[in-house]
């Protein structure tokens, strides 16, 4: 029997977007996708039955409605409604499409033709993983890898931590870095991330992918690695920041996203206090992404 999952669909100002799918990723969803209707935004969202009762959904709508009275917008409309996963897998490919990001990549969704270009094509199928290339926090670490690799050979090696999808692990190697660890909490988003490799073609032991955080990077890499790529939510990179020490080397560098501007100073304040430096902070809408180096 297929898997029942809830589709939770919020009609809302297209200010109040960037605090929607920050809710709906803290609540746990693992697909969103949102499109304008008229002059407001329709966002879907997706989570296991098992994971939500009515009583969570209904406080998530409140928090909708909150966050909106804050910042004097009108409220959204929410609903939702239980799907199954075939349902669950149509309904999100049709809100998603080929997408140029950066000078040097185009992400394709996997189930339509490779498009004739001169860019990189990092083919994808997310599945239940957080990751397709339409976040503007995704976007900042594609550009930001692109800054950072994309315009000289390179050997580095690199740690995904919070691989999701796997689309900046594969992007990384797309670029020419010698060897990716990525690495993930949520058995989801590894399966996802070998998915990913394999349709892109990547060798498995150029892009590894195993379920853990920075101890398994430590058990997978013989050395410490060139660069970090992080894209989670800010409280957790900041649990994050004391621990990298372990996997890093003077000349390491950095990509941390999954930041709202309100969250950057005390993400920035604990990078400083564990021996970070803070390169560049590029923004979009209210997401940041840092771009760090060893003091």
């Amino acid at each position: 029997m297929a898997n029942n999952w809830w589709e939770i669909q919020v009609l809302c100002d297209p200010a109040l977007e960037d605090l929607v799918f920050l809710r709906v990723e803290t609540f746990g969803c693992r697909g969103t996708a949102s499109e304008m209707k008229g002059h407001s935004c329709l966002i879907s969202a997706y989570l296991p039955q098992e994971q939500a009762h009515l009583l969570d959904l209904a406080a998530l709508s409140l928090l909708f409605r909150q966050d909106a009275l804050c910042v004097n917008l009108p409220i959204p409309a929410v609903q939702w409604n239980l799907i199954e996963e075939e349902d669950w897998s149509s309904s999100w490919k049709q809100h998603w499409h080929p997408e140029e990001i950066g000078d040097r990549f185009v992400v394709n969704p996997a189930w339509l033709p490779i498009p004739e270009t001169d860019r990189l094509v990092l083919q994808l199928d997310p599945g239940v993983a957080f990751g397709t290339g339409a976040h503007p926090t995704t976007q900042l670490c594609l550009e930001a890898l692109e800054m950072r690799l994309g315009y000289e050979e390179t050997h580095a090696t690199i740690a995904d931590i919070g691989c999701g999808s796997g689309i900046l692990s594969i992007g990384a190697i797309l670029l020419g870095a010698k060897q990716v660890y990525a690495v993930d909490i949520d058995p989801l988003a590894v399966k996802s991330t070998r998915r990913n490799r394999e349709l892109n073609q990547i060798d498995e032991s150029l892009l590894q992918a195993q379920l853990g955080s920075i101890e398994m990077i430590k058990q997978l890499s013989p050395e410490p690695v060139d660069g970090i790529v992080c894209n989670i939510l800010a409280e957790v990179i900041i649990d994050l920041i004391p621990q990298m020490d372990a996997i890093s080397k003077p000349s390491t560098w950095g990509i941390i996203s999954g930041v709202l501007l309100d969250q950057a100073k005390p993400v920035a304040d604990t990078l400083e206090q564990y021996g970070w430096v803070v390169a560049t902070l590029w923004r979009r809408k209210d997401w940041c992404c840092f771009t760090i180096r060893r003091n």
